[in-house]
């Protein structure tokens, strides 16, 4: 699957057309194309290769699914890698769609799978239109600006849960305390996950910042962009303590329950342990009903099962065991 865009001195004057084309459109001065692959095949890269001269290492980055958010700069052309970023607030899950963009000075190629959202980088593109005539840097920012966006985005899904979270830590049930245990490991990975995918973007956006293609006038607006990466750099990284403090309250909570029901358990153990030692000095050998006949066998065997039972019980929902 391609899509493609032809942009001529700033309006927009052509869409989908064949990859063919390319190089016809690419012949008329003033003109930028837009060419975006979907989970493309060796046979289409190679063709994109040919067309735009594009080096065989960036090709192989923007093959691979684990490459790192980066810029490379490479002859006649630039390469980058960026993740757009989705938080499941239900599962704790995150989840990371990578795209990748050959950048030349007339054209944009931007590689990714079907989980990317390029709609709405479509969209953004045609909300800012006064700025196409700025060519590929235009293209350039909608796609990190909406990467950007989701950023924020997953970070403040990310802020919401835990602050879910912190609000059950002093719950006494035993569902919230697993919930806490289980969600808040759940939710550090994800956060984790997600500082791998932003911290990087500063060098990305601040090296594109000082790129040719990036002109006095829309300057400002990568500024801007490296101002949200920077926002969203320092709030992933206060959410890392946030996390850390869940954790480290839960164990402190975890803590003083275990000493209340330290101090229960033993307050029971004491009550119990005077009529125990009474009875034990004396022997039991007073008599009591049921004294020298099976029933009274019988009936101590069912007091001690009955009384255990409900001592287990009783300690199994206050969860003491």
């Amino acid at each position: 699957m391609a899509r493609t865009r032809l942009y001529r001195n700033g309006d927009l004057v052509a869409e989908d057309f064949p990859l063919d084309d390319i190089s016809e459109h690419l012949a008329a001065e003033d003109t930028v194309v837009w060419l975006d692959l979907v989970s493309p095949s060796p046979q289409v890269y190679e063709r994109v290769q040919e067309e735009f001269g594009l080096h065989q290492l960036a090709i192989e980055d923007a093959s691979s699914p684990r490459e790192r958010p980066k810029l490379s700069h490479y002859h006649g052309h630039l390469f980058l890698s960026a993740y757009q970023a989705t938080f499941e607030g239900d599962g704790g899950e995150l989840t990371v769609c990578p795209v990748s963009a050959f950048i030349t000075g007339r054209a944009l190629i931007t590689v990714h799978g079907d989980g990317f959202d390029m709609d709405a980088a479509v969209r953004r593109w045609d909300a800012t239109s006064e700025l196409a005539r700025h060519g590929v840097a235009y293209l350039l920012h909608g796609l990190l600006d909406v990467v950007v966006d989701g950023h924020f985005d997953a970070v403040q899904a990310l802020d919401d849960a835990l602050e879910a979270l912190e609000d059950t830590l002093f719950e006494e049930t035993p569902q919230a305390v697993r919930q806490v245990q289980q969600r808040s490991f759940r939710l550090r990975r994800s956060l984790s996950h997600l500082r791998k995918v932003v911290l990087p973007m500063r060098e990305v956006v601040n090296g594109l910042t000082r790129a040719k293609l990036v002109d006095e006038e829309i300057a400002p607006y990568y500024q801007d962009l490296y101002d949200h990466v920077l926002r969203v750099t320092e709030w992933t990284e206060g959410l890392r303590d946030f996390v850390a403090t869940i954790l480290e309250s839960n164990l402190a909570v975890q803590g003083n329950r275990m000493n209340n029901i330290m101090k229960k358990v033993t307050s029971w153990a004491a009550i119990i342990a005077v009529p125990t030692a009474v009875t034990g000095y004396y022997g039991q050998n007073l008599p009591f009903p049921g004294y020298e006949h099976h029933a009274g066998f019988v009936t101590s065997a069912v007091l001690i099962v009955v009384l255990s039972v409900w001592l287990y019980v009783t300690f199994k929902r206050k969860d003491w065991l």
